[in-house]
């Protein structure tokens, strides 16, 4: 397994819809290998392919839930079907996201509280569970990811323009950007 480099935002395949994966062999396992070994070094919770510059509608999530939904796991060509985010405002105390291809920010953002996850594990074969509180916000950050959208193009206006200003301050949106994790210090600081 190989920690691969986490791309940053402005790189063209964060910005795109990725690709649905049509054949699951060696080289999408060897993938989905990869993506924990990096998503482990990074201290991350979920990591999506194109977060490592692979144009493909597949995540993997490491994150212990309660409601029996595997510990971690891999989702290719995901489905999701959500129940309604609140119209409220985001709490900054306990809705803050952070993401690994916009290193060191964490900005509040609403969610959706509960998910249905569907689609297939690295095998091709069918996937189907059901998310909520915290494990849910993972999953629809990830599913995110492979329509070409990172959280921060979720949030209110005043979070937006502080996101912005990070990443103009960080010299992001342009393409080639990466950081390495376990080479590179950790953005979030685990």
């Amino acid at each position: 397994m190989t920690v691969l480099p986490i791309t940053i935002w402005g790189e063209p395949v964060l910005h795109r819809r990725a690709a649905e994966v049509e054949v699951f062999d060696d080289e999408l396992r060897t993938l989905i290998a990869d993506m924990f070994e990096t998503n482990d070094a990074a201290n991350g919770v979920g990591l999506a392919a194109p977060q490592v510059g692979v144009g493909k509608r597949l995540f993997i999530y490491k994150y212990a839930d309660d409601d029996g939904a595997p510990a971690s796991g891999v989702v290719v060509n995901p489905v999701l079907t959500l129940s309604k985010v609140s119209g409220g405002l985001p709490d900054p105390d306990e809705e803050e996201e952070g993401c690994l291809s916009f290193p060191g920010g964490q900005y509040p953002l609403k969610r959706a509280e509960w998910a249905r996850v569907q689609g297939f594990d690295g095998d091709g074969k069918p996937v189907d569970f059901e998310a909520t509180g915290w494990f849910a916000r993972v999953i629809q950050h990830e599913y995110d990811h492979l329509d070409g959208k990172l959280y921060i193009n979720r949030l209110i206006d005043r979070y937006a323009r502080k996101a912005m200003k990070q990443a103009k301050n960080s010299g992001w949106g342009v393409p080639g950007l990466t950081w390495m994790p376990g080479v590179d210090p950790d953005p979030f600081g685990h």
